[in-house]
């Protein structure tokens, strides 16, 4: 045989011996499932190990990690939790990038003298802060103007406002419409059902509920009242009276009359004329907007009633703090717009700048940040009175 044949003797030999090695048959393989899974002692199948190793571990470990973790988590948390009883439920905080001038708005329902102290609250925290915010004021106080504010706000890329919101109910398309493309919260009147992000003001309902205690003291026996408002379709008069309601309603105490003014001065005093001409054995009227107090005061000492009819009203307008020192009118709740203004203006700036951190503030529950109110008469009416000339500087 040449040295050719004697090599191919050689190789076929080899194969023929390595099928006869056990760790070789086919059939052995079957019975050891452990060789496959690393399971085999690295002196058997030292090669196994360092197969499995480097190429499954990391590939599973790179590939599992990167790719599904950040592809589920936005499905089941669109939102972010958000802190301080705040649902944001898929509405967006508008922030103002680094460097760019913010602007901001505060609308209110009308242009009585009430706002006055609601804008010196708004210009102490310009005079902290340093921003601007422009005050809007519904001349004759119609839905219509405000609904005029808030597009025009909404197109000249206003980062927030706050609104006193007329008429809730109707308002909703409009405010939701300027909450989609700006910061929008709620004072004084809330627009709960809308997508407003939070309201700054008085629980009206307590405040209600707090004029109707001092109601019942002034009529112990009972008796007839009268309620004047500009609208009972805003939130804040229709919470009033029902609080009102809600303490008198099992002291045999009736409200004979509601009337509405639609925020007309002159009709509001005309209004508290009719109805001591048509219930002469009425005992108390009622306002529960800022304007009506002064009104009802002149209504009843025009009439020559002063002392046969009581008096209990919301809100500090010179006329109502005139109308107790001079023993017409019993009572005022008081609210304090002052912070209406602060408060609406710091949040706006928060929200614009800090996004959905300002939403941590403590203050803000359940959606709202309750102001809280006093109960002002003859007692305290005088250093009230210098307390309030002290927020309007």
């Amino acid at each position: 045989m040449n040295r050719r044949n004697l090599s191919g003797i050689a190789v076929v030999l080899g194969l023929l011996f390595a099928l006869a090695t056990p760790g070789c048959n086919k059939d052995e393989k079957k019975d050891q499932p452990a060789a496959t899974s690393g399971g085999t002692p690295a002196a058997t199948q030292p090669s196994t190990p360092s197969a499995i190793a480097p190429t499954t571990k990391p590939v599973t470990q790179t590939a599992l990690v990167p790719t599904t973790v950040p592809a589920t988590l936005p499905a089941v948390i669109p939102v972010p939790p958000v802190a301080a009883g705040v649902d944001l439920k898929g509405r967006k905080i508008f922030t103002v990038a680094k460097g760019e001038t913010a602007k901001f708005a505060f609308i209110t329902n009308n242009a009585s003298e009430f706002w006055k102290i609601a804008s010196a609250g708004i210009h102490k925290y310009e005079a902290e802060s340093g921003i601007h915010v422009d005050i809007r004021m519904p001349p004759t106080g119609t839905v219509e103007e405000q609904n005029g504010f808030l597009e025009n706000l909404a197109a000249q890329g206003y980062s927030g406002v706050a609104i006193s919101v007329i008429a809730p109910a109707d308002q909703i398309d409009e405010v939701n419409k300027a909450a989609a493309k700006m910061n929008l919260i709620c004072h004084d009147s809330d627009a709960p059902k809308s997508n407003r992000l939070f309201y700054i003001g008085t629980n009206n309902y307590e405040a209600g509920r707090a004029l109707g205690q001092q109601i019942v003291k002034m009529l112990p026996n009972g008796g007839k009242m009268a309620v004047f408002v500009g609208t009972f379709a805003a939130d804040n008069a229709r919470e009033r009276l029902r609080g009102i309601e809600a303490e008198t309603a099992s002291h045999n105490i009736a409200i004979v009359a509601k009337k509405e003014d639609n925020k007309d001065a002159g009709k509001a005093q005309t209004n508290v004329e009719d109805v001591i001409n048509a219930f002469p054995d009425i005992n108390l009227l009622c306002g529960l907007w800022s304007y009506n107090g002064p009104a009802i005061a002149s209504a009843v000492e025009g009439a020559g009633k002063k002392g046969s009819i009581q008096v209990a009203v919301f809100d500090e307008e010179e006329g109502t703090l005139d109308g107790i020192e001079r023993g017409v009118v019993k009572c005022t709740v008081v609210q304090k717009p002052f912070q209406f203004g602060y408060l609406s203006s710091k949040k706006l700036h928060e929200l614009a700048t800090k996004g959905e951190d300002a939403l941590t503030d403590p203050l803000i529950k359940d959606a709202k940040i309750d102001t809280g109110v006093d109960v002002i008469d003859a007692s305290n009416v005088k250093d009230f009175r210098v307390k309030l000339a002290e927020m309007r500087k």
